[in-house]
């Protein structure tokens, strides 16, 4: 929505979180005659109930539309009506983050100008606040909740992997893969779409779409020197090449970038070797795919951290997984864990070493205790952290303290 559509009009914002606040700055500051209020779940469970003293609503992701009943848009739609920039999206379920910091990693390190924004942490609409320069690129991470009604297609189109996620939001897995297809909606015949097309979903998409498609599933680099491991972040890795190719990046300074990239936090992140024992944080894996890549990137997984909030997922595919390697211990937290459970006892008997806890602190002193000399120890819980902790990165920072704290005694 342009902003001269909001001049004049009572807006209320709803979800006032990190881009709920960003809007209200936003707007207070570009648009005239606007009166801006703000209702939050967090004023109670009536918070909705003042919509109808409104002209429009302003929708935080996280917010189901269907609770909306009067005309709204979100920031994201209002970013891209007055963004006049190069955008880059980034979407899929799992790789988002580290397939977008890693293309703004190399943009910057090849002496562009690039914004890494959107889902990731930084609302897009902050940016603009202050006057953008023709040549400075946006790189968007973007969610589920951000494309499902998304008005627009970015210049760039990323695809990084697509499996069910988030069914409890969409309601089931067809109106999550609806979402996330709704971003090539508005796309035009000079934009560029990259992925993989391992991915039968997405190649189905792409059938009836009309602009430049790049399939990075044939494409190789040799024997790279990255700080990403697992063939996951080799998939990311290819998908970054290729958008950098796109924008024309020497190969010498996309491959001197990668040298440089650090991989962000909770994701196959080691945390170190302690008393002999290496422990890895891969606190993102919430789903059972992402766990099932994780324990393939790593060679001597001995003990796994599985379990959190349950959302349905199948765990037959993980289990078997876990079967087939020499994973001797795992821990199970609730609530998820005792679907888990269930599947690893049907298939192993009792033969794994198993601790059921909802503490932290107890399942760290298990691996301590189990872990054999010179193995791992992965926190990949296939699961949501809900169940126990606020969110992945509370959870992965109580892994780490809890390591450290036990290592101390």
């Amino acid at each position: 929505m342009k902003l001269e559509k909001l001049k004049g009009k009572r807006i209320l914002i709803v979800g006032y979180g990190l881009e709920g606040k960003s809007v209200e700055s936003y707007l207070k500051k570009n648009v005239a005659g606007v009166t801006v209020e703000k209702a939050d779940k967090k004023d109670g469970p009536h918070y909705l109930e003042k919509q109808n003293e409104y002209d429009l609503v302003i929708k935080s992701p996280g917010v189901k539309k269907s609770l909306i009943t009067i005309p709204y848009t979100t920031a994201t739609n209002i970013f891209f009506a007055n963004c006049k920039n190069m955008i880059i999206g980034i979407t899929g379920t799992k790789g988002k983050s580290t397939t977008a910091s890693l293309i703004h990693h190399i943009l910057i390190s090849s002496g562009n100008k690039s914004h890494l924004v959107g889902n990731i942490g930084t609302p897009a609409i902050k940016l603009l606040n202050s006057p953008l320069k023709n040549d400075e690129i946006i790189v968007m991470e973007l969610s589920s909740y951000q494309t499902e009604d998304i008005c627009y297609s970015p210049h760039f189109i990323v695809f990084t992997s697509l499996f069910p996620e988030h069914m409890n939001y969409h309601g089931s897995v067809d109106l999550y893969y609806e979402a996330k297809r709704n971003i090539l909606t508005y796309l035009r015949s000079n934009d560029v779409v990259f992925f993989n097309s391992k991915y039968d979903q997405i190649n189905k998409w792409l059938e009836s779409v009309d602009c430049k498609k790049t399939d990075v599933s044939n494409l190789s680099l040799g024997d790279i020197k990255s700080c990403l491991i697992g063939k996951h972040n080799y998939e990311n890795i290819l998908l970054a090449y290729a958008v950098a190719k796109e924008i024309h990046i020497s190969d010498f300074k996309i491959l001197s970038a990668l040298l440089s990239y650090k991989p962000l936090s909770h994701r196959l992140e080691k945390v170190g070797e302690y008393k002999g024992i290496l422990f890895y944080d891969d606190a993102i894996s919430t789903i059972p795919q992402s766990t099932i890549a994780a324990i393939d990137s790593l060679e001597t997984v001995d003990t796994l951290f599985l379990g959190g909030q349950d959302r349905g997922y199948d765990f037959s595919q993980l289990v078997e997984r876990i079967v087939k390697s020499n994973i001797s211990n795992i821990v199970l937290f609730p609530d998820s864990g005792e679907k888990i459970f269930k599947l690893l006892k049907k298939q192993q008997g009792n033969l794994l070493n198993i601790l059921k806890t909802d503490s932290m602190k107890d399942a760290v002193a298990f691996a301590f205790e189990h872990t054999k000399k010179g193995y791992t120890c992965l926190l990949s819980t296939a699961s949501p952290s809900y169940s126990l902790w606020k969110n992945y990165i509370e959870k992965g920072n109580l892994f780490k303290k809890c390591i450290l704290n036990y290592e101390k005694n």
